[in-house]
C-alpha cells in the first residue's frame, strides 16, 4: 500500500474511533495533517491503535526522514466564507 492509499485508509480508521472530531490536511513540499479529538484519552487510544501502529512503522521506514507532532487544544475556532 502506498502512502495515499495508507493515508486515506488510516483517515476512514480514525473517524471510526471514539472521541474523533475531523481531520485537515494540506501537502505540498511540506505535508501537513491535523487531527482533531474530544480528549487526551481519545488521543492515546489512537496511538496505541494496531493498524494506526502499522502506519506509523511504514512511515519511519519508508516515507519519512523526519516528522512532528504536536498536541494541542483548541482554544477558538472561526472564519470568513464569502459564499
Amino acid at each position: 500500500m502506498g502512502y495515499g492509499k495508507m493515508a486515506e485508509a488510516m483517515e476512514k480508521l480514525a473517524a471510526t474511533q471514539p472521541g474523533f472530531l475531523g481531520i485537515e490536511s494540506a501537502h505540498d513540499r511540506l505535508g501537513i495533517t491535523v487531527s482533531y479529538w474530544d480528549s487526551l484519552d481519545s488521543i492515546a487510544v489512537w496511538k496505541q491503535n494496531a493498524q494506526h501502529l502499522v502506519a506509523q512503522q511504514r512511515g519511519r521506514d519508508t516515507w519519512y526522514e523526519e516528522f512532528k507532532v504536536r498536541v494541542c487544544r483548541v482554544e477558538r475556532d472561526y472564519g470568513f466564507n464569502r459564499n
